[in-house]
């Protein structure tokens, strides 16, 4: 199978970012499928227009491209329903959708704050620069500013997680027994943090810690194994 995906890389090529590329290799990797890296980074936006997109992750399937990380999820569970489910049904499929709005929302963007001007020390100097005036927009002031609190505000993102250690009272997993998509919308934040950051998020006697050690040893480890910081 021909699988292509452009994902997010700094001045490592080797060391993937972005939470939604990394929803879309745990994806990948609990299908059984595996894809060719096509490394782009924030200001080569030429190299993904062709496709229709502007941002990653952007997966080529024999050339043919599917955009966003949601969509590509779904592509791959109605295109490989012969190999494992990423929902386990329809029901599962729409209760991953919530998860889906949720971890934009309450994960990466609880993350952000505590982890944003850390990101800059990952990219060449363009794409710092890029980074820098695009996000200091958005938030309307620099950087460091939105960080500076973050002793704090893990506090407080730490106790927004508590439907997750609810959940984990009676089952391993977002997903139940095993891990799924819910599971992989969800640590994608987590992971893209540990790439990109040396903030501790979690206490080790977090049942949340326990759950995302064992995705990182998913896969033979290809979460850990992944350049990142020990967090």
């Amino acid at each position: 199978m021909s699988f292509k995906l452009y994902e997010l890389v700094g001045t490592d090529a080797a060391r993937p970012f972005s939470p939604y590329c990394w929803r879309t290799r745990m994806a990948l990797a609990h299908k059984g499928l595996s894809a060719e890296t096509l490394p782009w980074r924030f200001t080569e936006k030429s190299a993904i227009a062709p496709h229709g997109s502007e941002r990653v992750p952007v997966l080529l399937h024999h050339d043919k491209p599917v955009v966003d990380s949601w969509i590509i999820a779904n592509y791959l569970e109605d295109n490989f329903p012969d190999r494992p489910s990423l929902f386990g049904g329809e029901g599962g499929r729409a209760m991953a959708r919530m998860i889906n709005a949720w971890g934009d929302i309450a994960i990466v963007g609880g993350l952000s704050p505590l982890v944003i001007a850390d990101i800059p020390n990952n990219l060449g100097e363009v794409d710092a620069a890029y980074f820098r005036k695009s996000r200091e927009a958005r938030f309307g002031k620099r950087l460091e500013e939105v960080q500076a609190s973050r002793d704090t505000g893990v506090v407080a993102f730490r106790k927004s997680l508590e439907i997750m250690r609810q959940t984990f009272k009676t089952q391993p997993f977002l997903g139940g027994q095993a891990p799924n998509y819910a599971d992989y919308i969800v640590f994608g934040g987590f992971q893209w943090a540990r790439v990109v950051s040396p903030f501790k998020l979690l206490e080790t006697d977090d049942p949340v810690y326990a759950w995302r050690e064992k995705l990182l040893d998913a896969f033979d480890g290809m979460a850990r194994t992944s350049p990142g910081f020990a967090v």
